[in-house]
C-alpha cells in the first residue's frame, strides 16, 4: 500500500469508492431513488476531477497493487458549523469496507494531519453521521473531540451529524 496525491486518472475510482461506501454506511434498509439520485449526483467522476484540479484541496489515495482502496479530503481553512472553531476540515474520509482494520485509515489521517500542520492550521476538524459509531470510535480513538452537532442536508432533509476537532497545536 503507498500513500500518494490524487492525480486526474484517480477520479472514476474516488468516484466509484465514494459511492460504495456512502451507500454501504448511511443506506441499511435499502436504495430509494430518493437516495440513489443524490449519490449518482454527486458523486461523478467530473466533480471529483473538479476537486483534483483545485489547487485548495488536498486530496491522498491510499492505493494498493489493484487500486484505489480509500481517500481523504482536505479542505482549505474554513469555519466549522459550530462556534469558535475553525481550520481545514476533513471534508471525506473513505476506505472500502473489506480494507478496514488493515492501517489504511489511520496511515490516511496520519498524512493528512501532518498536511495540516504543514499549513499551518491551529485546529482540524469534521463531521460523522451521528449513528456512524465506527467511524466515531476510529475519530475519538484518534484524539478528535465531539465539539457540538450539525445537519446533513439532502434537499429538504436533514440528518443529525456530530462535529469533531482536533487540536494541531
Amino acid at each position: 500500500m503507498t500513500l500518494r496525491e490524487a492525480d486526474h486518472s484517480d477520479a472514476s475510482s474516488i468516484a466509484a469508492i465514494s459511492i460504495e461506501v456512502w451507500i454501504g454506511t448511511y443506506l441499511k434498509r435499502g436504495v430509494s431513488g430518493f437516495f440513489a439520485d443524490y449519490a449518482l449526483t454527486e458523486f461523478t467522476p467530473a466533480r471529483i476531477a473538479a476537486l483534483i484540479s483545485d489547487p485548495e484541496e488536498f486530496i491522498l489515495v491510499s492505493n494498493n497493487s489493484q487500486g484505489i482502496d480509500g481517500f481523504i479530503r482536505v479542505s482549505p481553512v474554513c469555519d466549522a458549523p459550530v462556534a469558535g472553531w475553525s481550520g481545514m476540515e476533513i471534508s471525506t474520509f473513505y476506505v472500502q469496507p473489506r480494507h478496514h482494520g488493515k492501517g489504511i485509515g489511520t496511515r490516511l489521517l496520519a498524512a493528512a494531519l501532518t498536511h495540516c500542520r504543514e499549513q499551518r492550521a491551529d485546529s482540524v476538524w469534521l463531521t460523522t453521521n451521528a449513528e456512524n459509531d465506527p467511524a466515531i470510535a476510529f475519530y475519538l480513538a484518534n484524539g478528535f473531540v465531539q465539539i457540538g452537532e450539525t445537519e446533513f442536508r439532502i434537499a429538504d432533509q436533514g440528518y443529525l451529524n456530530n462535529v469533531y476537532a482536533l487540536s494541531l497545536t
